[in-house]
């Protein structure tokens, strides 16, 4: 056990996309950073890998995605329809690259990254960090904290934060060229769920997503083969993954001294409607800076995602209230978007 203790001005806890934009700005604003990350590897994370075309590339213009599409293809119990823009509306891209693209980025800004690190505790302005391949401890002392380690936040935990409101994701990742980016609204296999074909480069995703309080993971698995079967899908026998999906989102900024942020998942931040967690991790982990640099409330576009996080929860506990509410808004939403009341991007965190 090493007792020494090291500070940093800013302390961020996991590296997906929210905590490495934020160890990113936290640096470029002049702050000593570093980012914990208990994985070997940064990005790897149970995820259709979908993000807002607009929301990748105001953020991370240089980034290469693995595949844009103009067109979104909706199907629901009684319809199906099709989505167009002149400009790509979701983009999929590669986890682990975007991990390591913004990674550099981070690094070249002046944040310190290490993985292959647990948090083993966290006590007043300090937290125990366990080294996983030199199995030595180490204890850092902060300023700011910021918890960006997703629904299983350990620093969520230490706020005393509950999850009560969560969603369960479904995987599984096959080998194939697939042309069209697909969502299924079918509340007969999902609830008020829905399942997903989305492409990237050499391989498709095909997945479910429900709120957990309508369907139990293992229910949501059983139901993701079956409707996988009826669109052409054989996934019986084949390995998935699943992941706890927190929408119970409290607020941003915690702690005595106020001087505690939550970000994305772990601030439940994903939107309980879509699943969609890449874009609002962003926001939320570069709004964090002008928080700490500025004392401010964080950036327009965080204000934006937090308010449509709010309808998005609404709209869930509506579509959940009887057994008919999912199927009469998942096909008055499919008619908005065939007779264009409706907007493609009403559905988005942007």
């Amino acid at each position: 056990m090493n007792s020494k203790k090291m500070h940093f001005d800013v302390i961020i806890v996991g590296g997906g996309p929210g905590g490495l934009a934020c160890a990113k700005k936290v640096a470029q604003a002049g702050f000593s950073v570093a980012l914990f990350e208990r994985k070997v590897i940064l990005g790897p994370k149970v995820c259709a890998g979908g993000i807002t075309w607009n929301g990748l590339k105001k953020y991370y213009p240089k980034f290469k995605a693995e595949r844009n599409f103009n067109k979104q293809f909706l199907k629901t119990a009684l319809q199906n329809c099709i989505i167009q823009a002149e400009h790509p509306i979701v983009s999929t891209v590669d986890r682990i690259k975007l991990g390591s693209y913004m990674a550099t980025e981070a690094i070249n800004a002046g944040a310190k990254i290490f993985t292959s690190r647990h948090v083993k505790s966290i006590s007043g302005g300090q937290i125990e960090v366990l080294d996983k391949i030199n199995n030595i401890s180490k204890s850092y002392t902060f300023s700011y904290l910021v918890g960006a380690d997703g629904s299983s936040s350990i620093v969520r935990r230490y706020l005393t934060i509950p999850n009560n409101n969560v969603g369960v994701g479904i995987n599984y990742t096959i080998p194939n060229r697939v042309t069209n980016m697909e969502w299924h609204i079918k509340p007969s296999f999902f609830k008020n769920g829905y399942g997903w074909v989305f492409p990237h480069k050499n391989v498709v995703s095909v997945g479910a997503y429900c709120p957990r309080s309508m369907m139990s993971g293992t229910e949501l698995k059983k139901q993701c083969v079956l409707w996988a079967k009826d669109i052409g899908y054989d996934l019986m026998g084949l390995q998935c993954s699943a992941e706890l999906i927190n929408y119970d989102f409290k607020g941003l900024r915690f702690g005595q001294k106020r001087n505690i942020f939550l970000v994305g998942d772990a601030a439940g931040l994903a939107s309980g409607l879509t699943g969609e967690g890449i874009y609002p991790a962003i926001v939320s982990g570069e709004g964090v800076v002008d928080m700490i640099h500025a004392d401010g409330d964080g950036s327009p576009d965080l204000e934006t995602i937090i308010k449509n996080h709010k309808k998005h929860t609404r709209i869930v506990k509506t579509a959940g209230k009887f057994k008919l509410s999912a199927v009469v808004l998942s096909e008055l939403m499919a008619l908005g978007y065939k007779t264009n009341l409706l907007k493609f991007d009403s559905a988005e965190m942007a």
